[in-house]
């Protein structure tokens, strides 16, 4: 299956790049170690338009398909693994969720503030006995005249603080599994409703990790998203699209990584001559440049696949989100040992990298039950 970018996406390709080094990498830093996003960085973020590549036109949005929204998500996370894996997932999952189940009012009321970057919606499944197990979720949702009322907690709810919004999955039928589980879009502000921060994380930092809890919270009716039961189904179906931009991160994150690397090499002189020129360092680049391309091209596949609709799409995009996020972790980790112990150092971009790769394996599903889902696959 072919899956060249066309000149457009080329050209789109440098654009993303141009504005990550000339607005976001100068505020990384400071990002980490504030442990701070700020807002209006993500405003400028919108306003050049990367938002609405997730977004119907007739919205503001750009209809962009799945290829085009995996390199604006490589190209900030070779810069920022928090913003572009931020913007990536975030915005595919609450766009894909609404575009399979959100009634026109409910798509006029939010998608415009959304796209304009004024308002962002983040994403409640996870919960304290809840990971990848998602059927033990607790969090049930009461339907009481026109409003439900909500009760659960929901943990490692990523920027739920930076949120305006967010997108909870609750029980509305305790005794029917996976198919009681319904989708709620919960403002902030929301009497019962309330979060906080859990502590600061080994990595992607800026974006905080929050638990949230809800006591007694009513939710207007028209605030369900779809009908009741059909909140994993739809999961399950926009799963794929954040998989895949999950990978795309992974590329971005070990791309910026070995480019770092390479410079070092380059200029790093021991025993006389650039340790580029020490065969161990140069074999070393070799697989890290040749373990980026290939996952790489395992997330193009992937984003054209889901871009189809296709049979393969859950098993490519999963394949995708483990190895490429693997990758990222293996390159960056390889950064980190070229540099020695600069590469150790906060005032090295490497170690950042490769803290942040790791939080990349773990979110959108463990890569372990990534690799438990595809050999199902292979073994059905």
């Amino acid at each position: 299956m072919s899956y060249r970018l066309s000149e457009e996406q080329e050209m789109f390709r440098q654009m993303v790049r141009r504005f990550a080094g000339e607005k976001v990498a100068p505020r990384v830093t400071e990002m980490d170690r504030e442990d701070h996003l700020p807002r209006d960085l993500y405003e400028e973020v919108a306003k050049v338009g990367f938002i609405a590549l997730f977004y119907p036109s007739e919205y503001g949005g750009s209809d962009a398909d799945m290829l085009t929204c995996c390199l604006a998500t490589e190209e900030l996370c070779r810069v920022s693994t928090v913003l572009g894996g931020m913007l990536g997932v975030a915005h595919a999952l609450f766009s894909s969720c609404f575009r399979l189940s959100a009634t026109k009012e409910q798509k006029d009321k939010y998608f415009p503030d959304v796209i304009s970057g004024k308002k962002l919606c983040m994403f409640g499944l996870t919960e304290p006995d809840a990971g990848s197990d998602i059927s033990s979720m607790r969090s049930k949702a009461i339907l009481d005249g026109d409003e439900y009322i909500l009760n659960g907690v929901k943990n490692f709810n990523s920027g739920m603080d930076f949120a305006d919004m967010t997108l909870i999955f609750a029980k509305t039928d305790p005794n029917a599994g996976m198919s009681g589980i319904s989708t709620f879009i919960v403002e902030k502000g929301t009497p019962g409703f309330s979060h906080s921060v859990t502590g600061r994380m080994l990595g992607f930092r800026g974006i905080h990790h929050c638990e949230s809890v809800f006591e007694d919270c009513r939710v207007p009716k028209e605030n369900l998203i779809g009908k009741e039961g059909e909140g994993f189904r739809n999961l399950v179906k926009v799963m794929d699209e954040g998989r895949t931009l999950t990978g795309a991160s992974g590329v971005g994150t070990a791309q910026g990584a070995l480019e770092y690397a390479v410079r070092y090499a380059k200029e790093r002189i021991q025993f006389g001559k650039p340790i580029a020129e020490f065969q161990a360092i140069s074999h070393m680049l070799a697989d890290m440049a040749t373990m980026t391309e290939t996952a790489r091209h395992l997330v193009y596949r992937a984003a054209t696949l889901v871009q189809d609709h296709s049979k393969e799409s859950m098993k490519l995009a999963t394949m995708a989100k483990y190895y490429a996020t693997d990758v990222a972790m293996k390159v960056a980790s390889h950064a980190v040992d070229i540099l020695g112990g600069y590469g150790y150092s906060e005032e090295y971009p490497v170690e950042r990298m490769m803290r942040d790769a790791k939080g990349l394996q773990l979110l959108e599903g463990t890569n372990q039950i990534q690799r438990h889902a595809v050999a199902r696959v292979l073994l059905a």
